[in-house]
Parts: structure tokens; sequence; C-alpha cells
């Protein structure tokens, strides 16, 4: 397996920088955010992405994935999953252009009963994006958040083609309660990229649904102001890293390992710290 990290999370002032302190702390690959901001498709010109090349290329970095998270309610609203739909066929394409094999993204928060309407909104449009993610040679992953495992799998394979999963150990365990070693086998032909973030559950009380539901609306600022689960540096939450990776390794993963920092004071300490954590079990 291999160590990235997703830039946005380092906090420098720009890409460009993020990239370079990437390369100083020794991981294989960067996962860059693709929806807004300076590397967002209506915003590169020819001349950005090949400056950004030579940088990667010089840096000796892979992109291991582009986020390409919606925001809000993911692919919830039916009314708004044209525009977006489009919107991540254009991160597919920037995909394509650097070597991204994977487009991550959360989607909002499935059913688990399929005959609720809010389901087959969602999965025609996961659909759409699948289909065009596969002709381009890429996969649409889906982060694991406020579903069960078992819902996960049951949508993802209602899908024809060009849909994974993008497996967050901590979202499982810090607001669904699910054991990410379980996940890992019931995912295990889905699994296509993974995040390295720990944490804790507070609350075995909390709805994952308003967990996420407050996402939606608050970004990531109102989802670290949940008091139901707490972000933690990664090795000092209850993601059990020894069996979560061997689990990993069993089923034949050999894809990335981006470490994921969305709160704290010092993230980049903290990123640097996951590198030399992680390492021991890979």
């Amino acid at each position: 397996m291999k160590i990235g990290v997703i830039t946005d999370c380092m906090k420098r002032k720009n890409l460009e920088e993020a990239i370079k302190e990437a390369a100083k702390l020794g991981v294989s690959g960067v996962q860059i955010y693709a929806t807004t901001g300076e590397f967002s498709p209506e915003v590169l010109t020819a001349a950005d992405k090949n400056r950004y090349k030579e940088l990667l290329k010089s840096e000796g970095l892979e992109v291991s994935a582009l986020c390409g998270d919606m925001g809000g309610y993911g692919f919830e609203i039916e009314k708004d999953n044209a525009q977006r739909i489009e919107k991540t066929k254009a991160i597919i394409d920037l995909a394509v252009e650097f070597g991204a094999p994977v487009v991550t993204t959360h989607i909002g928060v499935i059913p688990s009963d399929k005959s609720n309407p809010r389901y087959a909104v969602m999965r025609n449009a996961l659909a759409a994006c699948g289909e065009y993610a596969a002709k381009k040679g890429v996969t649409m992953a889906i982060e694991t958040g406020p579903e069960k495992a078992a819902t996960l799998k049951m949508f993802v394979e209602d899908i024809e083609k060009g849909v994974g999963v993008n497996l967050d150990p901590a979202n499982f365990t810090m607001v669904t309660g699910q054991d990410a070693v379980e996940a890992v086998y019931m995912l295990k032909d889905h699994i296509v990229h993974t995040h390295l973030k720990d944490g804790r559950m507070l609350d075995k009380n909390q709805k994952p649904e308003d967990v996420y539901h407050a996402f939606a609306v608050g970004g990531v600022d109102a989802l670290n102001a949940c008091k139901g689960f707490i972000e933690l540096p990664i090795g000092t939450g209850d993601v059990n890293w020894k069996e979560y990776t061997a689990a990993l390794k069993d089923i034949g993963y050999n894809g990335y390992m981006t470490i994921e920092r969305e709160a704290g004071e010092n993230p980049f300490d903290d990123i640097k710290s996951a590198v030399n954590f992680i390492e021991k079990y890979l």
C-alpha cells in the first residue's frame, strides 16, 4: 500500500506549496480538491495544468485521486443533480489528464430501504456518473459516511459500472458505529481508495443522518461542532489500525491510504505524525 495526503488538509497558502511540502513528508501521492478553488476545471488553464504536471513530476508525486465532493446534500435532491453530474464529468476529465484513477465524493445519505424515493434519485445520479467514469477508465468512489457497510454495498452493487468505495474507517468508527474491519471484508470487491483518519464516538445515540445533514448545511465546521464524536490525530482514536491494515492486506488491497485531517489546531504536524505512525503497519 502507498501513503498519500490530501493537499487541502495541509493548510498551506496554495496548492504548489502543499505539493512541495507533501513531497518532503516522503509520501507517494496527493489527493487534490477539484470542485472549487485553484484546481477546479473551470479555473485551470492549459498553462496551469502543464505547470502542475511538471511540479508533480519533479517532486516525484502522483495524484492518488481527485476530490469531487459537491458539498451540500450530495446527490439527494433531484432538481440539483443535472448540474452536479455535469460538474462531476468535468472533474473526471481532469482526473484523466492527471492520471488519477479515482474521483472521491460524499453523495449524501443513502436510504437503507430501496423503496425510499431518495434511493432512486441517488442511484440514477451515480449511475450516470459511473457510466461516464467507466468510459474514461476512472472510478467514482463513494466515501463511507452515514450508512452502514451493508447499505453502501447494496447501493454500489445496484449500479452497473464505474462506481466503487473510498473507505474512511474513522467515519464508520465515529458516526455509524460500524466495525471498520468488518466493513473491509463486506466491501472488499469495491474498495478503490482509502482515507487515513481517526476519531471516537462520544454519543452512541447520535443519528448518522442528522450528523451528515448538519454537514450538508454547515460544511466541515458544522461537522466538527457535532457533540456526538470527535476527530483525533491518527493513532489516538478508536480505529484499530493493526487489524484494519491487516484486513486490507488480506483482501489484496494495494492502493492508497491517503491522510485526511479535518480538525485540530496543527493539522500539518498531525499529518506528519500520521506518516510515521502508519508506516509500521504497511
